[in-house]
């Protein structure tokens, strides 16, 4: 086992970690802070107030928030690489925290416009924060140093943390004030996030990680602007563009769209899926046997993770629907601070779960990773499956008791944790080294692709009604339907890789 002691840096120390990872460690709470309080409300805001006036309103919020979400990640592939070519982690991280905070502060504007204006810089922005300070958290180590580990499971504390308190005092205002103000809260968030950071910074807490890779190419000018300069100018132009791309929704709900059903993300989705198989046939056609086994391995746990994601990310779509019209939720929380169930239990049950990965080890009968994957996705249907039996309990109006709702969250919670942590370093073993980089924003598309599946989903279940409290036993039905079919794909997918986990397990050689 390597020294501690020898890969410690010269940087400023704090409770036996770098000092900077404590300021990073607030500044990614308060973004997520600010990133999960709006993700909350977005749902209910769109069907409550922007296409309150459609009866294809649930049709219109489920593309919008499809076509959001699969934009919010996939802007992460691309900036992680001008970060890693041209800005470094520093300047992308300011340049995310300043364009998200204003996307936040422009949702509070009551304005349809203004509304995909704001989502646009949040796109935009998040593709510069989110990556990046996840990166810089891995840079304040040295290679090897033994501390890495722990590093990152405070720093995802920290995210868990943002997301779980979040929803409830967002959510809280939301109700209280209104939608406006609980966008606003999200901003002060981010706001806060930026000064936490700014303050490391003046303090040369970071010392010399984070700057410009290149100092000449940072300051290069190019139509004779510098780029350090030409990425925030260019960045600005690229979100009316998105706020167009997102407003498309209009088009399909109106009927009369060119693409017929289909959306522009979707489209420019499934054009990109299209190259990256063709690319990845390619590879596996020059790969040595060992490496294809692999490499097939990698696209498969990739496969499964989209899956799983598509249907745990129905937590700020349509369970949110489902926990506003058929959830008895009078008296515990309102429909948005259910969104902080998930983050709550992963905190409750991260440690306890590491704790057991760590016991089998010991005894010899950790699982390896087909086998989690397996189990993972069983976990996922067997709370859909709970919600869809909720219906036998629902009173005359429809309503079902909290707790299926509640014990939902936490069947999917441990499933997530079965799946997630393990995940990304996998793709990085598995992957031939020639193209690790590739498999790696491949891995941050699936989310990309998952949010896909999440507006699919959401279209058919979607309520057409124009009645402000729409709800009860027509809408139980179509909900508790949908989610035993999930429950019913998700299992048997488990189940899938389970019967198949000997086969993987040769498939992965000595990756674990």
């Amino acid at each position: 086992m390597a020294d501690s002691t020898v890969n410690q840096s010269n940087d400023p120390q704090m409770f036996g970690h770098p000092k900077g990872l404590f300021y990073l460690f607030f500044a990614e709470l308060w973004e997520r802070f600010s990133f999960y309080g709006m993700r909350a409300l977005l749902t209910l805001y769109m069907v409550e107030e922007i296409f309150k006036a459609l009866a294809e309103r649930d049709t219109a919020t489920a593309v919008v928030y499809a076509s959001y979400g699969s934009m919010v990640y996939a802007s992460t592939v691309i900036g992680g690489q001008i970060s890693d070519k041209i800005l470094g982690l520093r300047s992308s991280i300011f340049l995310g925290g300043i364009l998200m905070a204003v996307g936040h502060f422009v949702l509070a504007v009551e304005n349809d416009i203004a509304f995909f204006l704001a989502l646009a810089f949040i796109i935009v922005g998040n593709g510069f924060f989110k990556p990046n300070i996840s990166t810089f958290v891995g840079a304040l180590y040295k290679d090897g140093d033994v501390r890495k580990d722990s590093g990152f499971t405070i720093f995802y504390m920290g995210i868990n943390i943002g997301g779980w308190v979040a929803p409830l005092l967002c959510g809280w205002l939301a109700v209280k004030y209104g939608y406006h103000y609980g966008f606003g809260l999200a901003g002060i968030g981010m706001l806060t996030g930026l000064i936490f950071f700014w303050s490391g910074i003046k303090k040369n807490i970071f010392g010399d990680k984070g700057l410009p890779p290149n100092q000449e190419v940072y300051e290069k000018k190019v139509i004779g602007i510098p780029q350090k300069q030409l990425i925030p100018m260019i960045s600005i132009l690229c979100v009316p563009v998105i706020a167009y791309i997102l407003a498309s929704y209009k088009a399909i709900a109106g009927g009369d769209s060119f693409l017929g059903d289909e959306t522009i993300v979707g489209l420019i989705f499934k054009l990109i899926g299209v190259g990256v198989l063709f690319y990845l046939g390619s590879i596996m056609m020059k790969a040595t046997l060992e490496e294809r086994k692999k490499l097939f391995m990698a696209v498969l746990i990739t496969f499964f993770m989209t899956m799983f994601w598509g249907f745990h990310e129905l937590s700020g779509s349509v369970i949110t629907l489902f926990a506003s019209r058929n959830v008895s939720l009078e008296g515990i929380m309102t429909a948005a601070q259910t969104n902080s169930l998930n983050s709550m239990f992963i905190i409750i049950l991260a440690i306890p779960i590491s704790l057991l990965w760590a016991y089998l080890t010991k005894k010899n009968l950790n699982p390896r990773t087909p086998y989690k994957f397996g189990l993972g996705l069983v976990l996922a249907g067997l709370s859909f499956y709970i919600l869809s039996l909720s219906k036998g309990s629902a009173d005359e109006n429809g309503m079902v008791p909290f707790a299926y709702l509640l014990i939902m969250y936490f069947i999917i919670s441990i499933g997530e944790l079965f799946m997630s942590p393990v995940g990304l370093s996998k793709i990085t073993d598995l992957s031939p080294k020639k193209i690790v980089a590739f498999m790696m924003g491949i891995w941050f598309l699936s989310s990309a692709y998952a949010f896909q599946i999440v507006g699919f989903i959401g279209k058919q279940l979607a309520i057409e009604s124009t009645d402000a409290n729409v709800g009860g036993l027509d809408t139980l039905e179509v909900y508790t339907d949908g989610f035993a079919l999930i429950a019913t794909y998700a299992i048997g997918a488990g189940l899938v890789v389970l019967i198949f986990s000997p086969l993987m397990k040769k498939l992965m050689g000595n990756v674990h």
